[in-house]
């Protein structure tokens, strides 16, 4: 099968979306499809063994020239203008513009005689997928990769709210769901959320998992990290829904019961922190806990495998339906994932009702039992401190990924 991927960016350091989306296009290759990549990167990017090409912005159009010109005025006035702009058309000029260079590279790139169009998004942008509703005569063959809800007012509190374009916004979703052929999602629980909208996700959905990244070159270790101790790790943004404080609570709580592992013990959280600086100041000065801003992405990983506990922390609600895109690098690392989330996650769901270290992000208790549960087996049977989830390292990998698009129905 030839399947041609339209990323809005392959630049694994520009956020964590990229890291996923790279690793699915690395795990399409690995199954066995022939591949040729369009990405929008703003900058030249190659895939090993995969032919990649950079989609260029068309600067000689009427839309860039009035993007330009409200970026300037926005900038003269000290006004941002996009949002009330977005109520009338749906999307900035900006936007309008990108879509519009990405739908004509599509369309220039159909020598390559694709059986499958995938397009991969990151963030609230989409372009990808707008640009393929300009293009009908190609939707037979459009897979489209959805992998958050979807406006932000159907997030799950306390994620949502509403911009001043959701009916834009809700009107050009169902335009996706209804007009692609395929949707893919990379997790059950989002595919059932979005479900819920927009009726047409129903019948030709499949789900397609955040995928592990083999990289196994040896990389240096950090200075502010130290190995061969009980780290427990948080790697990733810490969103201002991802509040960190009853997890620094419960480990304190931990260390107060257990003083003989204060020099033994670290709390790693390794990732831009600024929505969460005015809580990890007040900790500032605890020797057992290190706080570190963005590091590279092959660092994180190497820190995940050298970690004895990751961490995921989810916000404090009733309901998780996003798969965090470390995850499949958590399962990789073969180290037990001290899981901070709601009851109802896709995330507890792949783990199993009788997952033992999970717990609400809120509980802290619960956190200092599950961290004291970790520590006593890491330190009595440091061989069997391991997540020992093969299904799991299946469930994330190429053969697994492969069934997914075989069992399509292809012509």
């Amino acid at each position: 099968m030839r399947i041609l991927v339209i990323s809005e960016s392959i630049n694994v350091e520009d956020s964590s979306a990229s890291k996923g989306r790279v690793a699915l296009i690395n795990n399409l290759q690995l199954a066995g499809f022939t591949l040729k990549v369009l990405h929008y990167s703003h900058q030249e990017i190659q895939l090993k063994g995969i032919d990649c090409e950079l989609i260029r912005e068309n600067k000689f159009s009427a839309y860039f020239l009035l993007s330009r010109m409200i970026r300037l005025f926005q900038r003269t006035f000290k006004r941002n203008i996009n949002a009330t702009l977005e109520t009338w058309f749906g999307f900035s000029f900006t936007h309008t513009n990108d879509t519009r260079s990405i739908a004509k590279s599509i369309q220039k790139a159909q020598h390559f005689a694709p059986d499958l169009i995938l397009t991969l998004s990151k963030g609230g942008s989409f372009r990808p997928h707008r640009a393929m509703l300009r293009l009908p005569e190609l939707q037979s063959k459009w897979m489209a990769y959805i992998h958050d809800p979807y406006p932000f007012h159907f997030y799950p509190r306390p994620f949502n709210f509403v911009e001043l374009s959701y009916k834009h916004k809700e009107e050009f979703m169902r335009q996706i769901t209804e007009k692609a052929q395929y949707l893919s999602f990379p997790s059950l629980l989002l595919k059932e959320w979005m479900e819920s909208y927009f009726p047409a996700v129903a019948d030709k959905s499949c789900v397609i998992p955040h995928q592990i990244k083999v990289d196994n070159d040896p990389q240096a270790t950090p200075s502010f990290f130290t190995e061969n101790q009980f780290s427990l790790l948080h790697a990733g943004n810490l969103l201002q829904q991802r509040n960190p404080d009853y997890l620094i609570k419960g480990f304190l709580q931990f260390l107060d019961k257990h003083p003989e592992a204060a020099k033994e013990t670290k709390l790693y959280f390794v990732g831009s922190y600024k929505k969460q600086e005015h809580i990890l100041k007040q900790y500032q000065d605890q020797p057992n806990i290190v706080v570190s801003d963005y590091i590279e992405y092959k660092l994180v990983q190497s820190l995940e495998k050298k970690a004895a506990v990751n961490i995921i922390l989810e916000a404090i609600s009733e309901i998780s339906p996003f798969l965090p895109g470390k995850f499949p690098n958590c399962v990789a690392s073969n180290k037990p994932i001290l899981v901070l989330g709601p009851y109802y996650s896709e995330v507890k769901r792949l783990l199993g009702k009788d997952y033992p270290y999970w717990s609400e992000a809120n509980d802290i208790a619960a956190i200092e039992a599950n961290i004291t549960k970790l520590y006593q087996q890491w330190k009595q049977q440091p061989e069997q401190s391991q997540l020992n989830r093969p299904d799991l390292t299946h469930y994330c990998d190429e053969k697994s990924l492969k069934k997914v698009i075989d069992d399509l129905s292809i012509a």
